[in-house]
């Protein structure tokens, strides 16, 4: 039983950052139908951000705005600069621009500050544990599921019960009517891009308080794992990006468990054969969109 509770909360602590990271890439991809490969480096940009303001006066809890905010800042900027000016071109493009956005925040990491990896500052509460139900629990994992939880909440009330979260899911579902409706599609778009950078920036805490230190590369993981939790929920629907993400992680928690030691090494492999298989018996995802709708929430 104890060990049933421990693999539970491992499941939902892992589960809601995966699910957060695959959210805010169907976001983007719901209007631009663009897979935003350096999505990733908005980790990175916050962790870097974290590492910066290390030695400062401020509070952590102020520090950490400031490294969401440089996420946000970072991923309305990557659109405006980046992607709006070839936005009515042809995805190849788009996505030949995502890959260059990456490889340039990669290489500014590694050029202006360290190709090394750098300490950041975490709270203590991060390495402290409680006890619940007869096991230990670090504080950061009950964290992460709260945290998701009230963020998905907000999301799914802006989503569904204000004039912004409306033009959203009218740009999702066919932004070339959207416009000619009036809809400032520059202004959608970008809150679109601005909620990815939220989540992004939100997932870097946790992400980080797993190895209290950031690289050029840390942005890699996250990104994959969005992309495959994307895939197996369902590329167009925000609730099947979300499935996906716990469905992902009680993969990955399942075969780190119980797989033998000795195939230890594999499990990358065996977890994604798994997503392969339920690809193989449901194509279009765990969760189909509603009319073809791609706001799912």
């Amino acid at each position: 039983m104890i060990e049933a509770i421990g693999f539970g909360i491992s499941v939902l602590s892992l589960g809601s950052l995966y699910a957060l990271m695959a959210l805010g890439l169907v976001l983007v991809y719901g209007i631009l139908k663009l897979v935003n490969f350096a999505y990733g480096e908005l980790v990175m940009i916050a962790g870097y951000t974290l590492f910066l303001l290390n030695g400062s006066p401020l509070p952590w809890f102020v520090m950490a705005v400031l490294a969401i905010l440089a996420a946000i800042a970072a991923s309305i900027l990557t659109e405006r600069i980046a992607f709006r000016p070839i936005r009515d071109t042809s995805l190849t493009a788009m996505l030949i621009t995502s890959f260059a956005v990456s490889t340039l925040f990669q290489n500014a990491a590694l050029l202006l500050i360290s190709p090394r990896a750098r300490v950041v500052p975490l709270p203590d509460m991060f390495s402290t544990s409680i006890e619940v139900a007869g096991i230990l629990v670090q504080i950061r994992d009950i964290l992460a599921v709260v945290v998701t939880m009230v963020m998905l909440g907000l999301l799914t009330l802006v989503l569904n019960r204000t004039v912004l979260g409306i033009a959203l899911r009218a740009a999702a579902d066919n932004l070339k009517m959207t416009r000619l409706l009036g809809v400032p599609a520059n202004l959608v778009i970008s809150t679109a891009f601005a909620i990815s950078g939220l989540l992004a920036g939100t997932v870097a805490l946790f992400w980080l308080g797993r190895t209290a230190s950031v690289t050029p590369g840390i942005g890699l993981e996250p990104l994959i794992v969005a992309f495959v939790a994307t895939v197996l929920g369902g590329l167009n629907s925000l609730m099947g990006s979300v499935v996906g993400g716990y469905v992902l992680a009680l993969m990955t928690v399942g075969i780190n468990s119980f797989l033998p030691q000795e195939f230890v090494d594999y499990r990358q492999a065996f977890t994604f054969g798994l997503v392969i298989l339920v690809l193989l018996i449901r194509p279009e995802g765990l969760i189909r969109s509603r009319s073809g709708r791609s706001s799912g929430l």
